[in-house]
């Protein structure tokens, strides 16, 4: 009994495409199966599990249908989460590949875990820790 692992995270895109581009071509998911939903959408895979699910920021009935009714029409809070952290493998490459990409990121050394982590913003503005361990 109890949880095990995440599952996934669900994003209100206010650009669907420009998220989904974001997700695929700089953090390296791919785009799979996705249950036929009457609203607008993506899930995103990595090593075959769908861990981010990409969802229009417009409301619709069939949206809260599913989901439920968002609690900020704005879309700029969302609440007390700040981030969502990745473990990542081959650092140098990765930080390269981000620099190749022109993404932005802060970066920071934790020495006593020989840890390298890679901080930056999904087009909506949530922030990704990216965790390279040594």
């Amino acid at each position: 009994m109890g949880l095990k692992r995440i599952e996934h995270y669900f994003i209100y895109a206010q650009d669907l495409e420009a998220s989904r581009r974001f997700y695929e071509t700089v953090l390296g998911f791919k785009v799979g199966y996705r249950p036929p939903f009457d609203f607008e959408g993506y899930w995103l895979y990595l090593d075959e599990v769908p861990c981010v699910h990409l969802g229009s920021a417009e409301s619709s009935a069939a949206l809260e249908y599913h989901l439920g009714q968002k609690e900020s029409q704005s879309g700029s809070d969302t609440g007390a989460l700040d981030h969502v952290a990745f473990r990542g493998e081959e650092f140098a490459a990765y930080k390269a590949h981000l620099d190749a990409c022109g993404v932005q990121y802060r970066h920071r050394e934790v020495p006593d875990m020989k840890l390298q982590q890679l901080f930056v913003k999904d087009p909506d503005g949530l922030t990704l820790e990216f965790n390279f361990f040594a």
